[in-house]
């Protein structure tokens, strides 16, 4: 069937975290500036502004239906949605035992750091990388060992040197991979996965595989599961994976942690059982089984549109706003943008986009210090928003840079 990306769908009243919750004074606080008159334009957390796929919404409503919502657990057919689409998509050979339900990404990267780093131990990650991997660290007594990437002509690349040089640190227990990488949206290469990997291997450091994006590549790009590379690379190494961002399930909070090596699955599933966490969601499992068993078609069209959507973005940043820099993605439908041209300072920066432009995106140095002078925005939304929220920022930027008693401090 042919899938409406353009409709807007009104979003009030459904518990939206993007169009109902801003950060204010470093806390979650509920708001109506995204849904009043004079909306301000949410473009921030990774969720996209879509309907999910219509078979996705038909087996939730026949779940709903039933009318009893007891306990739920995975069963074979669960299972092999899961194997089927690593395989299809992926060419990835995934076992049955090697899955290890999660409410979320999020939460099992914390139970990871827990299980495998002690406190004063170091997690390398990969600035400016996903913000809560500093949380996952830091919340469970760890330190993050920081490997910077590298910009170079409008693409960002791993610092290999200063890889091996972390590496090298003994308190290094464990690294953590974005791949695909948010916000920069790099789809890391198989020749540069197996330079990460052997280094990880020489230095004894496990690596932890966030996936959660990896369905979600532009064209000309091919995305490679880390653990798919090599049997040994598999055995050092846990994937987390999720049909949340795929096919916008977030709030179902269902994520599966694969994990093929014995050793590393239990005591990664003790410490589940230790804080409670284990047990599934009755529609998050309906939701994933019919999403992976039935979602292609409507996946291949969600790439298409988002493809449209970033080269709007693109022809539009070039024409009209050249003080700021398109950082073209290979994957995700996050886009990095290079706003250091405005001379802003970051806090300047960020309460421009909200204040003067009226749009709210997710400013760049919290994914690090690397990313001051950066935003990241999410073009997972009908076109005409987008297209808004650029009018926005366009006409902002024009004001700024006509009025010569606006300075950056």
């Amino acid at each position: 069937m042919k899938y409406d990306f353009d409709m807007e769908i009104d979003r009030r009243n459904s518990y939206s975290l993007k169009w109902e919750f801003m950060h204010t004074g470093g806390k979650l606080a509920h708001t109506t500036r995204f849904l009043n008159e004079n909306r301000v334009l949410p473009m921030w957390v990774a969720d996209m502004d879509f309907v999910s796929p219509k078979p996705v919404v038909d087996a939730l409503t026949q779940r709903a239906q039933h009318g009893i919502y007891g306990y739920t657990a995975p069963t074979q057919s669960f299972y092999n949605s899961v194997i089927g689409w690593m395989e299809r998509r992926h060419g990835w050979r995934v076992g049955r035992q090697w899955i290890c339900v999660t409410p979320g990404v999020v939460p099992a990267l914390n139970m990871l750091v827990r299980a495998f780093a002690s406190p004063g131990d170091r997690v390398l990650i990969q600035p400016p990388v996903y913000h809560p991997f500093y949380g996952a660290i830091e919340n469970n007594g760890a330190e993050p060992a920081l490997n910077p990437l590298i910009l170079e002509n409008g693409r960002y690349g791993m610092d290999i040197t200063d890889l091996e040089t972390k590496c090298k640190d003994p308190r290094v227990k464990l690294a953590v991979l974005c791949s695909p990488h948010n916000p920069v949206g790099r789809v890391w290469t198989r020749d540069e996965l197996i330079c990460f990997g052997e280094i990880c291997l020489d230095n004894d450091i496990l690596v932890v595989s966030d996936e959660i994006h990896g369905d979600l590549i532009y064209r000309d790009n091919v995305f490679t599961p880390f653990a798919s590379i090599s049997e040994v690379f598999s055995e050092n190494s846990i994937t987390c994976t999720s049909p949340s961002k795929t096919f916008n399930l977030a709030g179902l909070q269902t994520s599966c942690i694969i994990i093929p090596n014995p050793d590393l699955r239990s005591r990664f599933e003790k410490i589940l059982q230790r804080n409670g966490l284990f047990g599934l969601g009755a529609f998050g499992a309906v939701a994933l089984q019919a999403a992976y068993d039935h979602g292609e078609e409507w996946l291949v069209q969600l790439l298409e549109y988002i493809k449209g959507n970033l080269e709007y973005l693109e022809a539009y940043v070039v024409r009209y706003i050249p003080q700021l820099t398109v950082i073209r993605p290979e994957g995700t439908y996050l886009v990095w943008l290079d706003c250091r041209g405005l001379g802003l300072d970051k806090r300047m920066l960020k309460k421009f986009m909200l204040e003067e432009a009226g749009v709210y995106l997710d400013a760049g140095f919290i994914f690090g210090p690397e990313g001051e002078g950066f935003e990241r925005i999410n073009i997972a939304c009908p076109r005409s928003i987008l297209a808004e929220a650029l009018d926005r920022i366009r006409e902002a930027v024009g004001r700024f840079s006509s009025d010569g008693a606006r300075q950056a401090p």
